[in-house]
């Protein structure tokens, strides 16, 4: 099969150290799909990898009086810092595993829409916490705009507009054709526009879910599964209640049924639910949400959760 695998940033660790020795132990999951016969493209996120670059070069532009890095580009930084681990991990665990395959990461521009409604609601948090007063100062001084995040203080908010398409995608194609384990769409692919006048890419500040990004890529490459992993085994009703209870399989009706009910919550497993019902809308294929520790049997069944087509 071919298999879009998408990690979940949060889920890589907060230092490089202990981004790789979480990499290392996906590279075995990861390996053992190869060595089963499956094609492997992966994306990842960099929620909390991006928010650090961007805050690093803040402060070096403020020591040394240079322009502050515009967010693109802080995203193509992010793209490479984490594609470059897991391009190692994975090659490493191939050599172990006496594997002759290459693997690759692909700095990845993903198209969204300049009149994307999004741009005119920033709702995606980055970079570190700020208390209100300095919250007051960095929207003045930089015009940033800021958001309380869940009682914890104030944090940069910038857009999260829809991926329409992925500019790489005949790139990756001929890379997956060739064999090679494709690392794409990092953080959700550098957003970039199309400027007005002559149709030249620009980048944004923004970002894009990583999981929509995700399901839009595996579309495009005709992928036979999407899997997401995140840190939970399944997604659940009713989560973290007494009435708590696991699906290992719905829907697509099902699924925007629960959506229209709130039962997942937004910028957590929603996107997720969403990115799969997208995915199998435009398929008819099947996508799964599971764990990053049940990555290896996640296709079986009562393992993770299953969205399928269908009422």
């Amino acid at each position: 099969m071919k298999i879009v695998i998408a990690l979940g940033g949060n889920a890589l660790g907060n230092t490089p150290e202990e981004q790789m020795d979480r990499l290392e132990r996906v590279a075995k999951i990861i390996v053992k799909l190869i060595k089963d016969g499956n094609e492997i493209v992966l994306t990842h996120g960099n929620g909390p990898q991006v928010g650090q670059i961007s805050l690093a070069m803040e402060y070096a532009s403020s020591k040394v009086d240079t322009p502050i890095m515009p967010f693109a580009e802080c995203g193509s930084m992010s793209q490479g810092y984490i594609g470059y681990q897991l391009q190692q991990a994975l090659q490493d665990e191939l050599e172990r595993q006496k594997i002759k395959k290459d693997c690759v990461t692909l700095i990845t521009q993903v198209l969204v829409d300049a009149s994307d409604p999004a741009f005119k609601n920033p709702t995606k948090p980055i970079g570190a916490f700020y208390d209100l007063e300095e919250a007051k100062k960095e929207e003045k001084e930089k015009g940033y705009t800021f958001m309380e995040d869940a009682g914890r203080g104030y944090r940069r908010v910038v857009a999260s507009p829809k991926p329409i398409d992925i500019i790489e995608k005949k790139a990756i194609a001929k890379l997956i054709d060739s064999g090679i384990v494709v690392i794409a769409c990092g953080g959700g692919g550098i957003p970039v526009i199309k400027n007005d006048k002559h149709e030249l890419l620009e980048g944004v500040d923004a970002v894009i879910d990583k999981d929509l990004s995700s399901a839009l890529l595996a579309k495009l490459i005709d992928a036979d599964k999407l899997l997401i992993l995140t840190s939970i085994d399944k997604v659940y009703l009713n989560f973290g209640t007494d009435k708590e209870k696991g699906i290992s399989k719905m829907t697509v009706d099902e699924a925007k049924n629960y959506i229209k009910t709130n039962e997942f919550a937004k910028g957590s497993m929603l996107p997720k639910v969403e990115a799969c019902i997208e995915f199998v809308e435009n398929s008819q294929k099947e996508a799964i949400i599971s764990s990053l520790e049940n990555a290896g049997i996640a296709f079986e069944d009562n393992i993770g959760t299953k969205i399928v087509g269908g009422k």
